[in-house]
């Protein structure tokens, strides 16, 4: 690597890593929300999937994290359906505004529709509603836990800036895996290294560029992502890899049977959703909350324990879960 690389490398993690911690956070609680794919439909989705009150359930989800105060949000790309345009980002910017205003901190990562049409327009309003927002990857740490934040649209980055972001996420990943004071490292994106999805694929960039440095470092035990808009979960090595597609796109089909991969919450698909993360002690305890078909109220749909030590999953804990049924 050559010496001006690595001297940005390391001072880049060290700016953005200082930033997080000296941020203002919401003192109520230490919850971390994700959710993704929060866009509104487009006119063309329609034609092939059905729309469901989707913008509708969006409002809901922003309404229902404005009154449960979490200490920081992150939306995991797509936040709106087309980046460039002025009025897709009014609503957002209501319910981005909203959350700020209690002091919840709100973080992205860019999606596809981001950057779709005029991708340098979009960018540039994307970062005006998010300017903490590294392109090339950063990290946010809370209550032990720290969040890094990745730009999966690989096709929009340069050879040197895709190159730039690699070196830097396994230069964090190491760093923060030697840090005493981090017990969790969570990963996203928006693109998914595993889905069933029968309308976005597995993403194999993901997969070469992200997955390996995830898997190599013991704090590492959380990957999140978006793309397809539906709920998944897949295991690879003892560590979890969730999709959480569900903020307000368009509900996706899956793959069933022998050609799909075994999604370890087969039986639980609510339409929307996020997530909620929160340590306890030295575990991470990781909820879906789902919002009923009535559109009235949101529900703890699935509940898992990530333990700090071993960083394994409770696998028929999780099963039970996917059911409805709670510890």
């Amino acid at each position: 690597m050559h010496p001006k690389t690595a001297l940005f490398l390391f001072f880049s993690l060290f700016i953005t890593t200082a930033q997080a911690q000296t941020e203002p956070a919401n003192a109520s609680s230490k919850e971390l929300v994700f959710a993704s794919d929060t866009q509104a439909p487009m006119w063309v989705e329609t034609l092939f999937l059905k729309a469901n009150n989707n913008r509708s359930a969006t409002k809901k989800i922003f309404d229902e994290l404005a009154d449960r105060q979490p200490s920081s949000v992150f939306l995991l790309g797509d936040v709106v359906n087309l980046g460039y345009s002025n009025k897709q980002w009014k609503p957002m910017d209501k319910y981005l505004q909203a959350l700020r205003d209690k002091g919840i901190t709100v973080d992205a990562v860019l999606g596809n529709h981001e950057v779709m049409g005029q991708a340098e327009k979009g960018e540039r309003k994307f970062q005006k509603r998010f300017p903490d927002h590294v392109k090339t990857g950063y990290v946010v740490v809370k209550d032990s836990i720290a969040v890094v934040l990745l730009n999966s649209n690989f096709g929009a980055l340069t050879a040197e800036e895709n190159q730039q972001q690699q070196a830097w996420y396994k230069t964090a990943l190491a760093q923060l895996d030697a840090d005493p004071s981090i017990l969790f490292i969570i990963s996203g994106c928006h693109h998914s290294p595993y889905t069933n999805s029968k309308i976005v694929s597995c993403s194999k960039n993901v997969q070469q560029a992200f997955v390996p440095s995830f898997l190599a470092y013991k704090k590492s035990c959380l990957f999140l992502t978006g793309h397809c808009h539906d709920f998944e979960h897949y295991q690879k090595e003892g560590k979890d890899f969730f999709v959480i597609g569900g903020g307000g796109g368009l509900h996706q089909p899956l793959k069933v049977g022998k050609d799909a991969l075994p999604d370890l919450a087969a039986n639980y698909k609510p339409q929307f959703h996020y997530l909620v993360v929160k340590r306890d002690g030295n575990n991470l305890q990781v909820t879906s909350r789902e919002l009923k078909d009535d559109f009235n109220s949101f529900d703890d749909g699935l509940i898992i324990n990530i333990k700090g030590a071993n960083i394994t999953t409770d696998v028929a804990k999780t099963e039970s879960h996917a059911t409805g049924t709670n510890n």
